[in-house]
């Protein structure tokens, strides 16, 4: 394979270190709990009304298939293929033009932007925790919520609360792959989907709730014409999919050679479409009902939310079922964005399982704490989702199927599948979503974040 790319070859064919995913279910649902975050719940809702409603949903769909077939399958396929996560599978595409070295260094890019999303996941997932608690004490409910909120978005203002989500993420991947990440995952995420499931058939009895469907699904066709509605469409279908160019990358690794890469993918973004569509269904109807001006971002779930409850019948309970559902999301997103950092740890620095956890887990306390004030976070997280998890994600997209090859890559695409792959796929992927990577990226600058 060329330089600098040792023995991963040789392992293709054997189990991985840390286990594999024992059913394709197992997959999807670990995949679905990665791509499941905070943009579908804070964000997804209010962009849907922002931009068209319905007509919103149009160029979101044809991103989130686009995005899905091919930026998906491509990441499942080469962590597969090279039988290892990042830095494994870049040293191997890179490697198929004698440029291994540089490939391994390119790696530490994608690696980097997992670890620096999850400095700053873990800080915001610690505020939900904190929120479930005030639920769970009614004190959420009891104190103005912008008080509440305030009280944890300070220098140190949330230390508790960030460290039992770094303990809560590293014990589930101290169990490994199937028994730790798999297991999880398939109890969380279906419950993720109950819970909002729920609060949606909940709200929808609220009078006043018909304003908040107007404002998702009354479609406002003129908005096709704005360039800004694409652009939208096209930042929150690729970030919702956890597209970085790392992440995904991992759980391909452990997928058995049997799986159908492909469908698994689609079968993720379908998923991961009907968990933003519940979290708007059990969101903008609940905040039309009670006459508050829709808006995005954290004070949407963590001061106009909590007013929303205070004023609904049986709203502690609410409240703690949505702050449970939205812990659920976190952690499966966290969990994802730690095992690409560790695996690549443990492979490239023959490290145990173990230290490489404690030690992703000190690094991200240890950096994280320093940023717990709300200003901080917020610039810390507007570098990595707009700089250097996009172009992570360009790097993945063109170390694939121009480094290594569409044909190389398809070989993997097409195990496990019963037909082959269409013939336009090669074309789609080299010269559409390629490009729109790099489009992504340059207009994620240029608008100050489109995802």
């Amino acid at each position: 394979m060329g330089d600098g790319f040792k023995g991963d070859g040789a392992q293709k064919h054997k189990g991985h270190q840390n286990g594999g995913f024992k059913t394709s279910l197992g997959f999807i649902l670990a995949c679905v709990g990665s791509a499941v975050g905070m943009g579908n719940i804070w964000m997804f809702p209010y962009r849907v009304g922002q931009y068209g409603g319905a007509a919103f949903l149009v160029p979101y769909a044809i991103f989130i298939t686009l995005f899905g077939l091919v930026g998906l399958s491509a990441e499942f396929a080469i962590g597969r293929r090279a039988r290892t996560g990042t830095l494994g599978s870049y040293e191997y595409c890179w490697a198929s033009r004698g440029k291994g070295k540089l490939g391994y260094a390119l790696g530490w890019i994608p690696l980097l932007g997992s670890l620096g999303i999850a400095i700053g996941y873990a800080i915001i997932v610690g505020w939900v925790v904190r929120a479930l608690f005030g639920s769970l004490t009614n004190s959420i409910l009891t104190t103005d919520a912008a008080v509440y909120f305030s009280q944890a978005t300070g220098e140190f203002g949330s230390i508790p609360w960030h460290v039992i989500v770094v303990v809560l993420a590293m014990a589930i991947l101290m169990f490994g792959v199937s028994s730790g990440i798999e297991k999880i995952n398939k109890v969380l995420m279906p419950s993720f989907f109950v819970l909002f499931a729920v609060l949606a058939i909940r709200v929808a009895f609220l009078p006043g709730a018909a304003e908040g469907y107007k404002f998702l699904f009354v479609p406002k066709w003129e908005y096709l014409l704005k360039v800004d509605t694409w652009v939208m469409a096209m930042g929150q279908a690729f970030f919702s999919l956890s597209i970085t160019g790392s992440g995904m990358i991992v759980y391909g690794t452990y997928l058995k050679k049997d799986e159908d890469i492909p469908r698994s993918s689609i079968q993720t973004a379908v998923f991961d479409t009907l968990a933003a569509m519940l979290a708007a269904l059990a969101i903008m109807p609940a905040v039309f009902a009670f006459g508050i001006q829709p808006n995005a971002g954290p004070p949407l779930m963590f001061i106009t939310l909590p007013n929303i409850f205070r004023q609904m019948p049986m709203g502690q309970l609410f409240s703690i079922l949505f702050f449970i559902s939205v812990v659920f999301a976190g952690i499966t997103s966290l969990v994802n964005m730690f095992e690409a950092v560790c695996e690549s740890w443990q492979n490239r620095f023959k490290l145990s399982r173990k230290t490489a956890v404690l030690l992703c887990g000190l690094i991200t306390l240890g950096v994280g704490v320093f940023l717990e004030a709300e200003p901080k976070v917020g610039s810390w997280m507007d570098f990595i989702t707009i700089i250097v998890v996009p172009f992570g994600a360009v790097l993945g997209a063109f170390s694939i199927y121009y480094v290594l090859g569409f044909d190389k890559i398809r070989e993997e695409m097409e195990l496990g599948r019963k037909k082959k792959l269409s013939p336009y796929f090669g074309p789609l992927a080299k010269y559409v979503y390629v490009p729109l990577a790099v489009i992504v990226f340059v207009l994620g600058i240029l608008y100050g974040g489109i995802g």
